[in-house]
């Protein structure tokens, strides 16, 4: 294991957005306020599975904002470089397919942790969200952030431009994620919709995630975990055997 390669990778990656950290972490955190204020103010007073409803947007307003940033960390770090020709000295380094897939998630891992910590702490200063089992809640956060770290891994290889990114993105990050329980509890939709949000992973990981905050959600937090954890799993051997035959990215 070539760990000293594998830290430099994940160095430059952290550097690469702590660079505009205005654009990677501030934008993300006033994105996520406009949600909460716009909708505390419609849900004021409501109540969501006995948490008061501007309390309840708080965890599912982190870990989407966790997914986004996880997903564009990698993606849009691979993509460039392979826009900008240097990718290839990526490939030239004594790094391994892990130790690159290695440095590229724990960096934007770092970036997922450091938006959702911001998020909260400012979020204190207007509603008080307690962490009801922190463990739970560390965990979510770890595969969740990982899973959208290596999807956007994946996305960057199969993208030749940043248009195929934002289509990846807007047809699927997003939809997944909004449809997947941040502003509202599942059981509130019909049948129809309550029993297809089963099947979006995304909704498991904000589910288990909020578990951690609350005590409370729609589904088992043991099976949240569970799936979040196969999600991540499946995506990450995906990812690791498409560096290692160099799908896409050798010429």
């Amino acid at each position: 294991m070539n760990w000293r390669g594998c830290y430099t990778l994940f160095i430059k990656e952290v550097r690469r957005f702590y660079s505009v950290i205005l654009q990677t972490v501030g934008a993300p955190v006033v994105t996520a306020l406009l949600y909460m204020a716009v909708f505390g103010q419609v849900l004021a007073g409501q109540t969501i599975e006995g948490v008061r409803a501007v309390e309840f947007l708080v965890p599912g307003l982190m870990m989407m904002s966790i997914i986004q940033n996880s997903f564009a960390n990698t993606s849009s770090s691979i993509t460039q470089s392979k826009i900008m020709g240097n990718l290839v000295f990526l490939l030239m380094t004594p790094l391994s397919a892990f130790e690159i897939y290695l440095a590229y998630i724990a960096a934007s891992l770092v970036r997922a942790v450091l938006v959702a910590i911001v998020l909260y702490i400012v979020t204190q200063f207007f509603v008080h969200v307690p962490v009801h089992d922190p463990l739970l809640m560390l965990a979510m956060l770890i595969f969740s952030g990982g899973t959208l770290a290596v999807m956007g891994l994946i996305a960057g290889i199969l993208a030749n431009k940043f248009d195929h990114l934002a289509a990846f993105q807007n047809f699927f990050i997003l939809p997944m994620s909004f449809l997947s329980g941040v502003f509202y509890s599942i059981h509130n939709l019909p049948s129809f919709w309550q029993h297809a949000s089963y099947f979006n992973p995304f909704f498991y990981m904000i589910d288990g995630f909020r578990h951690g905050f609350f005590g409370v959600g729609d589904a088992n937090p043991l099976v949240s975990l569970i799936v979040a954890a196969a999600f991540f799993t499946v995506v990450s051997v995906i990812a690791i055997t498409m560096l290692a035959r160099g799908y896409k990215i050798r010429g």
